[in-house]
């Protein structure tokens, strides 16, 4: 009897784990589905002129816009993602290179776009030579000018100006905030050794002083802000090979924020879980449905008529670099916005490389492959027929 009862406990038990399974495998078919219209959506965006591809259906309204540097990167990330870049014709290999290598400025060998507010951001330009060199690498071609090597900032001069630039740093948004601190890593990390070592050490004392012991976060804002500000600065820590403290922590702010909040903004939704595929947690099944039901739902509602997805609820934000501030907020020494598109409710190639990203952090997540689900998203015909319809 005993050992009829043992066996009817393992049935039971490996039944509600098939059923626990079962839920996780229906959320992934579910997520899938929300990318039934992407490939079309993305075809759209393409400049056969220019070679680049636009940052929304708006972007070609907007007088003497032509597509931008990081639309045109983020769109060869997804063709990647996608498998699509072996595949590739060489007339549009061509025309994307030749599209990269022209934004490249000759006297200074940044690339820039057209917009003269692309050059006064910091951020934009610094990222616009990694989306720049990387493109062509994958492309197969090479910038025609020389790369400048980026000049370390003032507060590089000594491990105290670095300390006391640390400090001073505005953390009353925990996403911009953040994001200052994580990019000065480059400059850390390219230091000697024992400079190297001295100033990290400066950073990573600074960082845990002012995290919030409770949540595990840092700085301030909404829950979700400050799990944004969280996953920026993985970023430095990532870069160290060293583990954030207080995971544990972070992992229930996570969780709480999944159940509890709601999100507004694309990087809201990809931010937690990328932060879930860095920590890798010992997650639960409920957990894990948890993880995974409310990113597609927060997904789905961003997901817009013509096949792509706002980063925004409201709407696709007309200039991507200051949407980190939203309505109603503030943060010192903001940059002039450079305006992408017209700020309509349509998809925008942000949310779109985040969205196709979030799915494959969730697979990972669940400890599934990334191929699509059957009857559900990206087809075969559409993977085969992509070049045809650009």
């Amino acid at each position: 009897m005993a050992d009829d009862s043992v066996k009817k406990a393992g049935g039971g038990l490996r039944a509600e784990q098939a059923a626990e399974r079962a839920e996780i495998d229906g959320l992934l078919v579910k997520m899938d589905g929300l990318f039934a219209g992407l490939l079309p959506w993305l075809a759209g965006q393409y400049d056969r002129v220019s070679g680049g591809f636009y940052y929304a259906a708006s972007s070609r309204e907007l007088d003497g816009k032509m597509p931008d540097i990081e639309s045109t990167a983020q769109a060869l990330n997804m063709l990647e993602r996608l498998g699509l870049l072996p595949g590739m014709p060489d007339s549009v290999r061509e025309r994307m290179v030749a599209f990269f290598q022209g934004k490249q400025d000759k006297a200074t060998g940044y690339f820039f776009d057209e917009d003269p507010a692309m050059r006064e951001d910091e951020v934009m330009v610094s990222r616009a030579i990694g989306y720049g060199t990387g493109a062509l690498r994958k492309l197969g071609g090479e910038p025609p000018y020389p790369v400048p090597r980026e000049s370390a900032p003032s507060y590089m001069a000594s491990p105290e100006t670095y300390r006391a630039w640390l400090a001073s740093v505005e953390l009353s948004n925990s996403w911009r905030g953040c994001d200052r601190l994580s990019c000065s890593h480059p400059y850390v990390k390219g230091l000697a050794e024992a400079e190297r070592e001295r100033y990290a050490a400066e950073a990573f004392r600074y960082f845990e002083r002012v995290q919030d012991p409770v949540s595990g976060l840092w700085g301030e804002g909404s829950p979700y802000v400050r799990i944004s500000g969280t996953f920026k600065l993985h970023l430095f820590y990532g870069g160290f090979g060293r583990l954030m403290p207080r995971e544990k922590e972070i992992y229930g702010s996570i969780l709480r924020a999944l159940a509890e909040e709601t999100t507004e903004d694309m990087c809201y939704i990809r931010n937690p879980v990328h932060l879930l595929s860095y920590m890798k947690p010992a997650m639960t099944n409920d957990e894990l449905a948890l993880v995974l039901r409310t990113t597609q739902r927060n997904m789905s509602l961003l997901l817009r008529g013509d096949g792509g997805f706002s980063r925004e609820l409201a709407h696709s934000p007309s200039a991507p670099n200051v949407a980190q501030i939203k309505s109603g907020d503030a943060y010192p020494g903001m940059p002039r916005p450079v305006h992408l598109g017209k700020g309509l409710t349509e998809g925008d190639m942000n949310a779109a490389t985040q969205a196709l990203l979030i799915r494959a952090l969730c697979r990972e997540l669940a400890g599934t492959g990334s191929n699509w689900s059957a009857g559900a998203g990206v087809t075969r015909e559409q993977l085969e027929g992509f070049y045809e319809i650009l």
